[in-house]
């Protein structure tokens, strides 16, 4: 039996990046022979085992056959006799198909090392064409390693396109679509990964309504225009420098959507994304317009903006809507979006309007919502004079 770090482990280390996750294969082992040493077996389809201390996952080295259709469909062989090179040959991109021993020795049968150096991300084999899944991997991948100078080989982004053409990304479910824009979201350039599957035809088939964007354009000036998706995308990218949130930078991509008669909800229906990103999506849609114009909004608009946006019971989720608005400022800092300060100021002064003295007054049911309104406005009227 012989173990060995296996995959993004390896990459990351060699990349001098910080390793998140270990996998390990193993090679030259039966599933008995694991849980006869103390692992715990989990996998269905193919022998993985939970290691007894740390519980990080062993894989026995198999085999892959194409078997069905989507990226579900294969039949795996795992035994003995399949080697170390067996295995990391149905692996997906090269520098994903190295392996570390338990010397710390990097063992590199497929000559991956090259394209790491090289920053390319190359697949393997022509079987990369069984899985369409593998098309978004690879965009998400050109996402994460973008500051790091990676690209897409030639042959391989071809090949993404040739397996688009041919309808095979039609198998994956729209829950699974979710899972990778998910998980590109948290990269340093998340808008590369829209960018990739745009240049493949690939966007217009997994999220149709921010691929209709593209075909839309606004003037920048005389001469000039800009799509409307590359104005979405520009909007993703200014967001991830200026936040981590995810559902800030889900917003962020989304914001035009509403406003061109394409539907956030139907999209965030079809693929299941979390409530929390959707509602965000729809705050922002509706109301970026007056954050924008904060200033010129007399105190009755602004208390009305807090009303609609719930911002009295969720001042947090207000602070994601000014934040995601300030990413369409694409030309300023987030420091200089002025409204952020404005509002939040505004909010405040509105809050510290006590409702109980109200009551004490004798104000009972609707008259106390309006005479807090009242004196809201009144508050807000005073500091704007101020």
């Amino acid at each position: 039996m012989q173990i060995y770090l296996v995959g993004g482990a390896v990459r990351d280390k060699l990349l001098s990046l910080p390793v998140k996750d270990k996998d390990f294969v193993v090679v030259g082992a039966t599933p008995a022979e694991m849980l006869a040493q103390g692992y715990q077996q989990v996998g269905k389809d193919f022998p993985v085992f939970l290691h007894p201390n740390s519980k990080q996952e062993y894989a026995l080295a198999r085999t892959e056959r194409k078997s069905g259709s989507g990226y579900t469909g294969f039949t795996c062989y795992a035994a003995p006799d399949v080697t170390l090179e067996q295995d990391l040959v149905r692996r997906d991109l090269t520098i994903n198909a190295m392996v570390e021993d338990e010397h710390g020795h990097v063992i590199d049968p497929l000559n991956a090392r090259l394209d790491l150096d090289n920053r390319l991300l190359r697949h393997i084999s022509e079987s990369f064409s069984e899985d369409p899944l593998r098309v978004l991997r690879v965009a998400r991948f050109a996402a994460r390693f973008h500051q790091l100078g990676f690209t897409i080989a030639k042959e391989t982004l071809t090949l993404m396109q040739e397996m688009t053409q041919a309808g095979d990304l039609a198998e994956l479910t729209p829950e699974r679509v979710w899972q990778e824009v998910e998980k590109t979201l948290s990269a340093d350039n998340p808008e590369v990964f829209f960018q990739v599957l745009r240049e493949i035809g690939a966007l217009a088939v997994i999220l149709p309504e921010l691929d209709a964007l593209f075909n839309l354009a606004v003037k920048n000036s005389e001469n000039d225009s800009t799509s409307i998706g590359q104005q979405a995308l520009t909007q993703l990218k200014q967001s991830a420098s200026l936040s981590t949130d995810l559902a800030v930078r889900f917003a962020a991509l989304m914001q035009q959507l509403d406003h061109h008669q394409i539907s956030i909800k139907a999209l965030a229906k079809r693929c299941k994304v979390p409530n929390e990103h959707r509602d965000l999506a729809l705050q922002v849609s509706a109301q970026q317009e007056n954050i924008h114009n904060a200033r010129s909004l007399d105190p009755a608009d602004i208390i009305r903006l807090f009303d609609n946006t719930d911002a009295w019971r969720k001042p947090a989720r207000f602070q994601q809507i000014l934040l995601t608005c300030a990413s369409s400022q694409v030309s300023k800092l987030v420091d200089d979006y002025q409204p952020t300060q404005y509002l939040t100021t505004m909010l405040n002064a509105a809050c510290d309007i006590a409702v109980q003295p109200i009551i004490a007054a004798g104000f009972r049911g609707a008259e106390i919502k309006q005479q807090l309104t009242t004196q809201r406005i009144a508050a807000l009227t005073l500091l704007r004079s101020q």
